[in-house]
């Protein structure tokens, strides 16, 4: 295993490199990635925080947790609420902000306030030929060309290895609740969250367990957060609107949402999982379609139902059948679906990443090309831009 402790270090790395690399931080997410290990966690280290100016630079090996840390103790946060893959995966190590930024991992709050891509202002990378490139800057005013900031974001280290990061971040709120009703089925539940996002009343989090996610019947969950007085205002609106069995507060309410954004309902219940993105308006048809074709699974509904996590039945043959059955409903309906844990025979016979269309592919083929002529990072992955 190779591991670089500078940006000029890991750049001599690949240059010298004559076979594949796999680009890894924490290893939390259980990817198959051929290749030598290319390790970044020594890339690591808060390179510049500036809280009156809600900016923080840090070197991409840097852990989630240590992010935090600092953060907090300036009462602020990484918005954008980076899910944790350990418990789901049963994986090892601590998650960098590397990889979550290099996979674009957002959470529930990605509703309100954008995914992991709109909080980075800047990068610096090591392409595949050993070039080492800078894009962005460390403030929230830059105009600097081409985008590659949001390029990066979500390439999954096929374009070039990320070596430093510049994040806007944001004061935490003063308040958070958490309206509950349980018992709905999906599609009232779906309905609701929906017609929660089109108020005036800034919702930060709209999911939906089914039954066997949650306690019970299924849960629907609308987050507000803010003000006291204003949380407190907006969430009895909501319940008028809406209906509640039960308002959670304070940390009460943040465990629910770590609930959520860590798939932690699915960590130890044997099956395959699915990340599955569409949209809200068809959530509940392309669920009940996979349940027409025998296809037994679990769901959790984020983002109003955008997004939505599936846990297949453990037989063999429904994760079989499941699998052809995912994509070609949403080949009907749209969307796409990423395999996210699965057993070494399952990965071995379903691409990890939604098959792009041939245009887009084309587009993504020359990307790769330009940054990685080589195709020494990460190859095989072909991770949908």
């Amino acid at each position: 295993m190779l591991r670089s402790e500078s940006e000029a270090e890991l750049a001599e790395m690949i240059r010298a490199a004559h076979a594949p690399l796999a680009i890894r931080g924490g290893a939390t997410r259980g990817l198959p990635l051929p290749g030598e290990a290319l390790d970044t966690t020594g890339l690591h280290g808060i390179r510049l925080y500036e809280p009156g100016a809600l900016t923080l630079v840090v070197g991409a090996g840097t852990p989630i947790k240590e992010i935090d840390t600092i953060l907090a103790e300036k009462d602020q946060r990484m918005a954008f609420e980076p899910m944790d893959h350990r418990a789901l995966m049963a994986t090892q190590g601590e998650p960098t902000i590397g990889g979550v930024t290099a996979a674009n991992i957002s959470g529930p709050r990605r509703i309100q306030v954008g995914a992991a891509r709109d909080h980075m202002l800047g990068v610096r990378f090591v392409t595949g030929t050993g070039d080492i490139v800078k894009n962005g800057g460390r403030v929230m005013k830059n105009v600097t060309g081409y985008d590659l900031v949001k390029l990066m974001a979500g390439s999954f280290g096929t374009l070039g290895v990320l070596s430093e990061l510049s994040l806007k971040v944001q004061a935490i709120p003063e308040a958070e609740a958490t309206l509950i009703l349980r018992g709905q089925d999906m599609r009232s539940a779906v309905a609701d969250l929906t017609r929660a996002m089109g108020t005036a009343f800034d919702v930060s989090g709209a999911a939906w367990l089914d039954a066997s996610a949650s306690d019970g019947g299924g849960e629907r969950r609308v987050r507000v957060e803010g003000m006291a007085g204003s949380v407190a205002y907006r969430s009895e609106r909501l319940a008028d609107l809406l209906g509640a069995d039960h308002v959670a507060t304070g940390n009460q309410s943040a465990v629910l949402w770590r609930q959520v954004r860590d798939v932690t309902p699915f960590a130890n219940r044997p099956g395959t999982v699915w990340k599955v993105s569409t949209r809200p308006s068809i959530a509940a048809d392309f669920c009940g379609a996979l349940t027409s074709r025998g296809i037994a699974h679990s769901v959790i509904a984020d983002w109003s139902g955008g997004l939505l996590w599936l846990c297949l039945d453990a037989e063999a043959d429904t994760q079989d059948a499941g699998a052809a059955a995912i994509r070609q409903e949403l080949a009907r309906y749209g969307g796409h679906a990423t395999l996210i844990r699965a057993n070494p025979d399952i990965r071995a016979k379903v691409a990890t990443f939604q098959p792009q269309p041939p245009a887009l592919e084309r587009i993504a083929a020359g990307l790769r090309e330009k940054f990685d002529p080589r195709q020494i990072l990460n190859p095989g992955l072909m991770a949908p831009l």
